[in-house]
């Protein structure tokens, strides 16, 4: 047994040692973007002007700032093959990033229409769509005219047959939101089964769960997947749930604090500017300086940064001075602060 356990130990270690971290950098005073490993190996030399992250793909989107062409690269650098010479990327919410490839395929627009590439460089789904979504949990939301369909990585299209029904959004947890012609939301699973009716103002997505919800009053609570109110709707605004934490960031009047998911408060005192909890940890100042708060509402990581962003993958990028680098979950430097500016900690194989 004991023999066993070491084997098993020996593996987790393995596996653990052998995941690979890459995030785009700007080196301090350069006006150029590259990658580094979270080792500290420059991944790919400071080469483009903007760049986008790397996913479990193992590639990351590139926009040529002449032609405004969209490409992918590997983590040496290399160019994809694609058998289209020339198409555009889809933008994610906000507009700060490029969607690379989800379920092996990336949103690609092909003269005026979109359809989705594999990581061969092959258009797996032709492009005959005007509006797409990047895939999320295997499925899509596309339109053909004013046609809404979910699709599905094979290409299956199912016509969204509820002619009440204007738009749909990305699935998360295996559900999408939807709205309705009357303006109000609910939430379908992939076969289009209406789980949750459409009797909100509005809603957020699922995350661990649970997703926030407004209901006719215009207070927010937070809802199961079966609709329930887990967390009764009385804030006046509300943002997703943190898995690992079990804590939301929600705001009565002008004070932002968080809740459990019994809906207990947690009021952490003497810090402002609080942000969503993220792997466990949430930034937030106090006065000038920015560190991070635990599930308990007390300084897990003192404030000490002159900013910081929240953790992904046990890593954030965090300030000192004028310059970034990145800490661990222990507020130690894991990379110096050596760069005019850094992006997200991404995994790939």
């Amino acid at each position: 047994m004991r023999t066993l356990s070491f084997a098993l130990a020996l593996l987790t270690a393995t596996f653990a040692h052998s995941q690979r971290y890459i995030a785009q950098v700007k080196p301090a005073g350069q006006e150029l973007w590259g990658y580094l490993s979270s080792t500290g190996e420059v991944v790919v030399p400071p080469t483009y002007k903007s760049c986008f992250r790397f996913n479990e793909s193992g590639y990351a989107a590139v926009n040529d700032p002449a032609s405004k062409n969209g490409g992918f690269i590997n983590t040496k650098g290399e160019r994809l093959a694609t058998e289209v010479p020339a198409f555009q990327l889809i933008s994610s919410f906000g507009g700060g990033d490029v969607q690379g490839f989800s379920c092996g395929l990336a949103p690609v627009k092909v003269g005026e229409l979109w359809g989705f590439m594999n990581t061969q460089g092959k258009l797996a789904i032709q492009p005959t769509y005007d509006k797409v979504d990047a895939f999320e949990s295997c499925l899509s939301t596309v339109m053909k005219g004013k046609k809404l369909f979910i699709l599905t990585a094979e290409g299956k299209e199912t016509p969204v047959a509820d002619a009440g029904i204007l738009d749909v959004k990305s699935f998360t947890d295996g559900l999408a939101p939807f709205k309705t012609k009357d303006k109000l939301h609910g939430f379908m699973n992939g076969e289009q089964q209406v789980v949750i009716p459409a009797v909100y103002l509005s809603v957020g997505y699922f995350s661990g769960g649970l997703a926030w919800a407004k209901d006719k009053s215009e207070k927010v609570g937070y809802i199961d997947k079966q609709g329930k109110w887990v967390i009764e709707p009385k804030f006046d605004a509300a943002k997703e749930m943190d898995p690992t934490s079990g804590l939301a960031r929600v705001k009565s009047g002008d004070a932002w604090y968080y809740v459990d998911r019994t809906g207990k408060e947690v009021r952490p005192s003497g810090a402002t500017g609080l942000g969503d909890f993220s792997e466990g940890l949430a930034e937030a100042k106090q006065g000038e300086l920015t560190g991070f708060l635990g599930p308990d509402g007390s300084w897990a990581i003192p404030p000490k940064f002159q900013g910081a962003r929240a953790f992904k993958n046990g890593f954030a990028a965090a300030k000192q001075g004028e310059l970034w680098g990145y800490i661990d979950s222990k507020g130690n430097w894991v990379i110096e602060p050596k760069y005019d500016a850094v992006k997200d900690m991404e995994k790939v194989p």
